[in-house]
């Protein structure tokens, strides 16, 4: 598999403690010299990774930005699960999946990895076309989730809600009007979370393919939740429930 570039501190330093094998060498601003980066620069001496020395300008070059917070790794992808029926065979327990229709800003979607990290998802799963795919942003935003969380890029998505049906897992969708809240279902057993994109929520096929909708109660003035934040809710009332059944 090709290389690739991950960049920020976050995302470098956590490939370095889960897999730093897989780092062909870190790029640093030669400029920077305060703790984060010593400490990064010890981390990497320690794992026998090369460090080069670059300038600032070279670095935006090479990932397309300026936020790299003057470190980037060269490195291979990581060898998570990559499809569906490899990943289920390999869950331990009632499986929890979180799926995104259509997610087009990195930043979300690295947000929403995160989430699913911290509340201990087991996959995400994303369709092939009209979606951001897994970038150097996004793994940035991650913070390290990327190398944790198989992410599974499907061909057709309504097909692969089918799939999972078939699987006996419980497919929730999440939509504003729904007319019954989060809080009345539940995702203790095998459960897919399935959000729609930022703007226009879950598309027709998707929104009908689900088991069940259900709404985030909004107590103020705002009337929803941007997707990474509703992503957190649901996939953390889920691990609450599990954790009261377990």
């Amino acid at each position: 598999m090709k290389n690739k570039f991950i960049f920020g501190f976050h995302a470098v330093t956590s490939r370095l403690r889960h897999a730093a094998s897989s780092i062909e060498e870190i790029y640093v601003e030669a400029q920077r010299q305060d703790r984060r980066m010593l400490d990064l620069l010890a981390q990497a001496k320690a794992a026998g990774v090369r460090v080069i020395m670059a300038e600032g300008v070279r670095l935006d070059q090479m990932v397309g930005t300026r936020r790299h917070q003057g470190v980037v790794a060269n490195a291979e992808p990581l060898s998570l699960a990559r499809n569906l029926d490899e990943l289920l065979d390999m869950v331990q327990g009632p499986p929890l999946l979180m799926i995104l229709d259509g997610i087009t800003d990195p930043h979300n979607l690295g947000a929403c990895l995160r989430v699913a990290d911290g509340a201990g998802a087991h996959a995400v799963i994303v369709p092939k076309d009209r979606a951001v795919g897994l970038n150097a942003t996004a793994i940035k935003v991650a913070s390290g989730a990327a190398d944790s969380v198989p992410y599974i890029t499907v061909t057709n998505l309504a097909r692969t809600m089918r799939d999972l049906k078939e699987r006996d897992i419980w497919l929730i969708g999440a939509a504003d009007d729904a007319p019954q809240d989060l809080y009345q279902a539940d995702f203790a057993g095998p459960c897919a979370i399935v959000m729609g994109s930022e703007g226009e929520g879950m598309r027709r096929l998707t929104r009908e393919t689900c088991d069940l909708l259900v709404s985030i109660p909004m107590a103020g003035a705002v009337e929803s939740l941007n997707v990474s934040v509703a992503s957190g809710v649901c996939l953390y009332e889920a691990r609450r429930q599990r954790m009261a059944r377990a």
